[in-house]
């Protein structure tokens, strides 16, 4: 599942890097039509490549191609779709307010773009998280470099190809390798950062960017908390949280990281849980064509160790557990009687382990969602307004999904990103332009006489009334 990885040199970087500065203003200067064009000749291309993205995908971790179409390439058709019926309306001045005291003025925003931007995606879902922030990069006009995951090279290949095929170098460049590429590519100075990843590596492209006071949109993880409480519908709950966690075998930033449900329901879920499983992957998951593997044995090495340690200390698995390092497999599990400072409690799992911990009172589940960093999603399955209510008011995370899960990064109109540790900004549709841009501040004097010509120099008597006048009533 695995092909060398391309490396690029530093210096074939920083030749594309002056080429895009060089380019930039040309890119900017582009007009609506002419972005809406290159958006259409990336759907195009896109789909005409389909079945090539599917089989890189199931090269790199068996990625069924069902799953292929709907969470890589729909997420990246949607996303262009959107931009280009909104693209006119983005670009367009936004008029703002005037206040009294500026009487005469007329003032508004100008989004213009931010000029070489950096976008660097994770293996997890390489061509959506890769191609959609490069789209809302497009719109807003930049020139764009694209670092992919080593991790997943058929699929970068693949991208590379595509890149190549509608974009000159000096517009939108993709490029191939490992850690030093990116340590190459983090120490130019671009005039933006979109990371997605973990929030360990966040904080060393933070630091890097600080070095150019770049601008960072960082996409983090985290542990997404799902809460079911006892007027939950048991049946609905267990089919959407067993199909959400293991979408892409679990490899998902916002998976149902673990589970707090009420005692009175708890093994009735978790039951119905392994139920739903079943009917997805049958007696025997390994064998099923719909179910993916650890992208590879690092990470299957660490989420197995995670589970084991659960286990040898006291956890008991309700499903799964099976097993086996040479295909990277790890069967779907549900695990019960999970100390809160096992591994499976304390670090992202980023994989088909489900840690299930029962709560008497609602506000027991509150307090230890609060107790761990603000998660990029929490999700809520309750009939109980009230209790939904609760759960709002009183935490905190990036994006909320209620009676259902992952579907809040489907809607376009939504903003997407973490809060502190599980991110720093928002993307996707209008967002993800915003990201892109520079909301330029624009004032223009309409009135021959402005505030400043009455109260400039010496400031005489009447002077004192008007700003006296200005302080107490405008």
């Amino acid at each position: 599942m695995t092909t060398e990885t391309i490396n690029i040199s530093k210096q074939d970087i920083r030749r594309i890097f002056e080429a895009q500065r060089a380019n930039r203003q040309d890119v900017a200067q582009t007009t609506a039509r002419e972005r809406i064009a290159k958006l259409r000749r990336l759907h195009k291309t896109l789909m005409q490549y389909r079945q090539e993205i599917r089989n890189a995908l199931y090269q790199d971790f068996q990625k069924p191609p069902l799953e292929v179409d709907l969470t890589e390439i729909y997420i990246v058709t949607s996303e262009i779709k959107y931009a280009i019926r909104n693209l006119r309306r983005w670009m367009k001045p936004q008029g703002v307010g005037t206040p009294l005291a500026l009487l005469g003025s007329r003032s508004y925003i100008q989004y213009q773009p931010k000029g070489v931007v950096l976008i660097i995606a994770p293996w997890n879902f390489p061509v959506n998280l890769t191609f959609a922030p490069m789209v809302s990069a497009i719109a807003a006009g930049n020139c764009v470099m694209l670092k992919p995951s080593e991790n997943t090279p058929h699929s970068s290949a693949v991208m590379s190809k595509i890149v190549k095929a509608l974009f000159p170098e000096n517009e939108v460049a993709l490029v191939e390798g490992a850690v030093e590429t990116s340590k190459a590519l983090l120490d130019l100075p671009f005039n933006h950062i979109f990371f997605t990843g973990s929030p360990g590596v966040g904080k060393i492209v933070m630091q890097a960017a600080a070095k150019h006071l770049t601008s960072v949109t960082l996409e983090l993880g985290g542990k997404s908390p799902t809460i079911v409480d006892e007027t939950a519908d048991i049946d609905k709950a267990a089919a959407r949280i067993a199909w959400g966690k293991h979408v892409n075998m679990g490899q998902t930033c916002i998976a149902p990281d673990y589970l707090l449900v009420h005692e009175s329901r708890k093994e009735e879920l978790l039951e119905k849980i392994g139920q739903q499983l079943k009917a997805a992957y049958g007696e025997d998951p390994s064998q099923s064509a719909d179910y993916p593997r650890m992208v590879n044995r690092n990470h299957f090495k660490r989420v197995k160790a995670a589970m084991q340690d659960a286990l040898d200390t006291g956890a008991r698995a309700v499903t799964g557990g099976q097993t086996d390092e040479a295909d990277c497999y790890i069967a779907p599990t549900v695990v019960t009687d999970v100390g809160q400072d096992s591994r499976l409690m304390t670090e992202e799992i980023f994989g088909p382990v489900l840690p299930a911990i029962g709560f008497r009172s609602l506000q027991e589940a509150i307090d230890i969602v609060n107790s761990r960093e603000k998660p990029l999603a929490l999700y809520i399955f309750s009939k109980s307004r009230s209790n939904i209510r609760q759960v709002l008011n009183h935490t905190q995370a990036g994006t909320t999904c209620i009676n259902n899960s992952l579907l809040q990064f489907n809607n376009h109109y939504l903003p997407f990103g973490g809060d502190n540790n599980s991110g720093i900004g928002k993307s996707h549709g209008w967002y993800g332009f915003e990201a892109f841009s520079n909301a330029r501040a624009v004032y223009k004097q309409v009135w021959p006489i402005s505030t400043n010509d009455l109260l400039k120099p010496p400031y005489t008597g009447w002077k004192q009334w008007l700003a006296d006048f200005t302080l107490r009533w405008l």
